[in-house]
């Protein structure tokens, strides 16, 4: 015979340290999500891709931060163009308003500003490698 009660009794269930790291790191990407929703408003305001850029940042983008995390050290002119990018969206912010910016402007000098702190760490780095 089977003894349920011998199954019932063995696996019990417990919050282990390891669950709690999980919720932390899981509550942490709803934050970034939530954090993020004015920075979206800034390029768009339909909201079909607000919705679904916040639900894949919560999904699955925290592997593409931590790659991009270990990239920081080849990209060091990155940070600053970041800084540039965070200006951008927040005086399109404040002025969106009186003088609203089109989305395929923003994404552009977006793009640019990317563009430039990543070409300009390449062509540093590889002038350091060279000395």
């Amino acid at each position: 015979m089977l003894d349920i009660n011998f199954y019932e009794n063995k696996f019990k269930k417990a919050i282990t340290p390891l669950f709690l790291v999980l919720l932390v790191i899981e509550s942490t990407d709803v934050l970034f999500a939530i954090d993020s929703i004015p920075a979206i408003f800034a390029v768009t305001t339909d909201s079909y891709i607000i919705f679904t850029s916040n639900i894949f940042a919560i999904l699955g983008l925290r592997s593409l931060y931590f790659a991009l995390a270990a990239m920081m050290d080849k990209f060091k002119y990155l940070k600053l163009s970041l800084v540039f990018v965070l200006a951008f969206v927040g005086v399109k912010m404040l002025l969106s308003h009186s003088y609203p910016i089109p989305t395929l402007v923003s994404l552009s000098v977006i793009a640019g500003i990317l563009f430039v702190g990543t070409a300009a760490s390449v062509i540093v780095s590889r002038r350091e490698s060279k000395n």
